[in-house]
């Protein structure tokens, strides 16, 4: 394995470049992320705060963030929608409803879709950087190393398309998260 990273994967340990993309994953706060342009919120269908990441998401960013994102809801899983950071020290969040594993179906292409169409918004927004949590994998129960796949995959299959996005950063909660990221990530062709 590689040694451990300075500069934006401070703590991370895998980094890769597909095109002119670089991903990497670090353990850390979503909330935190002061050098990324966009964050991803792990949404739930009516935008609002709930648990986990997106709960997060809104008492960092202060009630500012619902009052904007309310009448972008409902959201179907795989969609995303972007509104102003408010009290995070990004510019913009950009949220994501991501598959019940087991239950919305198919749950790879929906959780795909979930990259895929933040990177698209992020696009379409001029944005370098973004950072992404583990979607799906909380409450959601969809296995992290199948998510993780899924996620990084996507992002590698996007990359060459990307005229903006220079930067994907995975920020991740737990060491067996990041592990499970790391692994793929090193692991891609």
């Amino acid at each position: 394995m590689a040694g451990r990273q300075a500069g934006p994967f401070l703590g991370g340990r895998v980094r890769r470049t597909f095109g002119a993309v670089t991903v990497g994953c670090v353990q850390g706060d979503i909330t935190s992320q002061d050098d990324i342009e966009a964050v991803v919120n792990a949404a739930n269908p009516r935008l609002e705060s709930g648990g986990g990441v997106a709960g997060a998401i809104h008492r960092a960013a202060g009630p500012g963030l619902a009052e904007e994102a309310r009448p972008l809801a409902p959201i179907e899983p795989g969609e995303a929608v972007i509104t102003g950071a408010h009290g995070l020290p990004n510019r913009y969040v950009v949220h994501t409803l991501g598959p019940v594993y087991g239950q919305d179906r198919p749950e790879a292409e929906l959780l795909a879709g979930c990259y895929r169409n933040s990177l698209a918004l992020a696009e379409e927004n001029g944005l370098e950087s973004i950072a992404f949590p583990a979607i799906s994998t909380g409450i959601f129960g969809y296995p992290i190393e199948e998510a993780a796949h899924v996620a990084l995959g996507t992002i590698k299959e996007e990359a060459d398309s990307l005229e903006h996005v220079r930067l994907v950063r995975f920020v991740l909660f737990g060491e067996g998260d990041l592990e499970a990221h790391e692994r793929v990530l090193s692991e891609l062709e």
